[in-house]
This record gives structure tokens, C-alpha cells and sequence, in this order.
């Protein structure tokens, strides 16, 4: 899998960008990160070393279900549904729903990540 670029801005400014976005004021580039966080704090938390390791599992042994993958990770079922719920928030992972069950995707194990960088973005003027 590719290695996905993910960017840390603030809130406000995130907010500014998407509505810039809508407006037709930016375009974004290809090369911009496709995942954002709004703090390096919350970023690291949702791509802990534990975390990162499960995504792997995800992507390697492909479990049909939450269920198989509470199993082969040893993680209790609630805690793993909300890491799992947080994932899909950041589209990290895709939970395709399968007649009853949620069977979890990884969309991303590798990530690129932007820090500490002023993000430059094409403006188009507005008339």
C-alpha cells in the first residue's frame, strides 16, 4: 500500500480551507495530505504504535468481521469498535457492512506525515 500524507492544522484553519474549497477559492493539489488532524497530539494518538499495528493485522490476515478481529488481536470488542469508528472518522479504514457484520478494510498502513510546515494551497481569484 501507498504511504498516505496526512497534515496536522488547526481547526479554524481546516475550516477556512474545506469552505475556500467549496467556494472554488482552492484547488487542492494532488500532492496535498489527504488525511488532517488538528493537533500533532490527536494525530499521534490515532497513529500510536499500537494502533499502526492493528492496521497491519487489518490489512494482512483480512478478518470478515469485528468479531475475528476482537479475536486475532486480543482487543476487547468495545474498545476496538471505537479505535475502529475513529479510523473510519479519518478514512483509514472502510467497515463494509456484510449482511449483519462490519468486516473492516484498511485503507491506509503507511502514512507520510506533514509537521510543523505552513501548508501552501492554489488560490483562484474570486470575481
Amino acid at each position: 500500500m501507498k504511504p498516505v500524507k496526512v497534515g496536522i492544522m488547526p481547526l479554524e484553519q481546516y475550516k477556512r480551507y474545506t469552505i475556500g474549497i467549496a467556494r472554488g477559492q482552492i484547488k487542492p493539489k494532488k500532492s496535498d495530505p489527504k488525511i488532517w488532524f488538528d493537533t500533532i497530539e490527536t494525530c499521534m494518538q490515532v497513529l500510536s504504535t499500537h494502533n499502526l499495528n492493528l492496521l497491519k493485522l487489518i490489512d494482512e490476515k483480512k478478518p470478515e468481521s469485528v468479531e475475528e478481529l476482537a479475536r486475532i488481536s486480543g482487543r476487547q470488542k468495545g474498545n476496538l469498535s471505537r479505535t475502529l469508528k475513529k479510523f473510519e472518522r479519518h478514512r483509514i479504514v472502510e467497515l463494509i457492512q456484510n449482511q449483519r457484520r462490519k468486516k473492516p478494510v484498511a485503507r491506509a498502513t503507511q502514512f507520510d506525515i506533514l509537521i510543523g510546515r505552513e501548508h501552501e494551497f492554489d488560490h483562484k481569484s474570486v470575481g
